[in-house]
């Protein structure tokens, strides 16, 4: 059997100076597999996604609406890194990934004066400081930890106006319809416009003590989307957050396979409590 081995950035898909670099793990696997349909992912380009004008055109759907059910996502900058976030169960609650957050020394990147959360609501961008001592995280060692805990909650000093937060979502499986949405691409817009994708979830990773999941999916990503959110078909409802990657050659369009993928953590388990308890019990309630 042909032993094969991946190079993984599972912790590197966030915009940092180059002192932030994730260091390269090495994943063994001992099959082999078909050959697949190419599905661009892990690819520094923008291949699949759409700007909200041209997703609204391929749907059917009325532009200004997509926008409207897309204003929770934001960006996320802590620091000198850059990651994606998004207002989830009320409007000064953010989900994104740890790493945005923490280091590889697992040190927090900024104190509240350097860690802001930005929306983009009708053309104005609007910046709010993150309450850093409020930050709840699977683990806030993430370069070291297991990826499926590479999830983070945080406060907002205040709430974020104009936006209306995502929802959480039913606990997806694997082959779900999913809506890839972020902002931060750095190879997108500046990494300010918004990128919208819909592709699936693949296959489950790796379940963590916590209870969040571990998933592959085919959607496209880059660096700086770290913590972008993956939304069910109703695309108002969160449930998981886009972390890494792995792949043998990250810079080309190759066919999707347990060599070449981008993955995600579920909104599951004590991810969800956190956020379900930051939100408040009124917010919770409302949500179901």
């Amino acid at each position: 059997m042909l032993r094969l081995v991946l190079a993984v950035a599972a912790a590197s898909c966030l915009l940092a100076s180059p002192k932030s670099k994730g260091a390269p793990v090495l994943m063994p696997s001992d099959e082999v597999f078909a050959p697949l349909p190419v599905v661009p992912v892990v690819v520094f380009g923008q291949g699949g996604r759409l700007t909200a004008d041209e997703f609204a055109r391929r749907n059917g759907l009325d532009a200004r609406e997509i926008i409207r059910r897309h204003r929770a996502s934001g960006l996320i900058q802590c620091g000198n890194a850059r990651g994606a976030g998004q207002l989830t169960l009320a409007d000064n609650v953010i989900t994104t990934a740890a790493h945005v957050f923490f280091d590889e020394r697992g040190k927090l990147r900024g104190d509240n004066a350097h860690c802001a959360f930005t929306l983009a609501i009708a053309g104005q961008i609007s910046s709010t400081q993150i309450d850093v001592a409020s930050i709840v995280t699977g683990g806030a060692d993430p370069y070291t930890d297991s990826p499926v805990h590479d999830w983070a909650v945080a406060r907002l000093a205040r709430p974020a106006e104009g936006a209306s937060p995502y929802w959480i979502g039913a606990p997806p499986q694997s082959g779900a319809a999913i809506e890839f949405a972020a902002r931060g691409h750095a190879d997108w817009g500046e990494a300010s416009a918004l990128s919208l994708q819909d592709c699936s979830l693949r296959e489950m990773l790796a379940g963590g003590s916590d209870g969040a999941r571990e998933f592959s999916f085919d959607c496209d990503a880059g660096p700086g989307a770290s913590g972008g959110a993956l939304l069910d078909a109703s695309s108002q409802r969160l449930v998981a957050i886009f972390v890494g990657y792995r792949s043998r050659y990250p810079s080309e369009a190759a066919p999707f396979s347990p060599q070449h993928y981008n993955f995600a953590v579920t909104l599951e388990g004590a991810f969800r409590r956190a956020v379900e308890t930051m939100a408040g019990a009124a917010a919770t309630a409302s949500a179901r």
